[in-house]
């Protein structure tokens, strides 16, 4: 029960700080007026919100004591990280999957810009910032992850709103345990018990045109 409380209390997290970036985002799309960012840009701007998160997420890992030390909550640490790596696996997953589609069914839809590798290289680090985390747990709290992780329990805790969030975090908390029976059922059998793309058990014929899962969209595809 204590794992499934924990997934569940992530997946609101991961809800409410997606929320508060979403606005944050905006602020900066302001800021910048209607100059189309670069892929730099872009990528410098996940990396900040990837490592917030993952800072946010080790807080939630940090029990309160009496007197000023960190303590680190060891039971909720490991289950925390890798519902965590999942999540951004997931996101990436469901990014290329969007690309793949807007690729083969419409026509001069712009996405914005994609670099696979870059995506790789920010989940590694937010894998090892996470570490990091745990051997220097004192970095954990700053200015910024206090106010995100106050504005997410004010949040979580408002009637109407936070009873959205958990709706949310219900349903993340579902998609977690179907990864899970899916990922051990690889692992069985060799092969996914639900296919995201195919459903269950059904097969599907690629045409020349069509992507693997996980084949690198090249950026003048995008642009074209």
């Amino acid at each position: 029960m204590d794992l499934i409380n924990l997934i569940f209390r992530l997946g609101v997290l991961f809800a409410i700080y997606g929320f508060l970036w979403f606005f944050i985002e905006l602020g900066l799309k302001l800021l910048i007026g209607g100059r189309k960012r670069t892929l730099g840009e872009i990528y410098l701007i996940k990396t900040v919100k990837y490592l917030f998160l993952v800072n946010v997420t080790f807080l939630f890992c940090l029990e309160q004591m009496e007197e000023p030390v960190f303590h680190v909550n060891y039971m909720n640490l490991a289950p925390s990280f890798i519902v965590l790596m999942v999540y951004f696996l997931g996101k990436l997953q469901q990014k290329e999957q969007r690309i793949q589609m807007m690729t083969n069914f419409t026509q001069g839809l712009q996405e914005a810009p994609f670099n696979r590798q870059w995506e790789l290289v920010l989940i590694v680090l937010s894998g090892l910032a996470f570490a990091g985390l745990v051997f220097y747990p004192q970095f954990s709290e700053n200015a910024i992850s206090t106010w995100f992780q106050k504005s997410i329990l004010d949040i979580e805790n408002t009637v109407l709103i936070g009873f959205v969030f958990k709706i949310i975090g219900f349903f993340f908390l579902i998609g977690m345990f179907f990864k899970m029976l899916n990922a051990l059922n690889y692992i069985i059998s060799g092969k996914p018990l639900v296919n995201a793309k195919t459903g269950f058990g059904t097969k599907q014929r690629k045409s020349d045109d069509s992507f693997d899962d996980f084949e690198e969209i090249d950026d003048n595809k995008l642009s074209e």
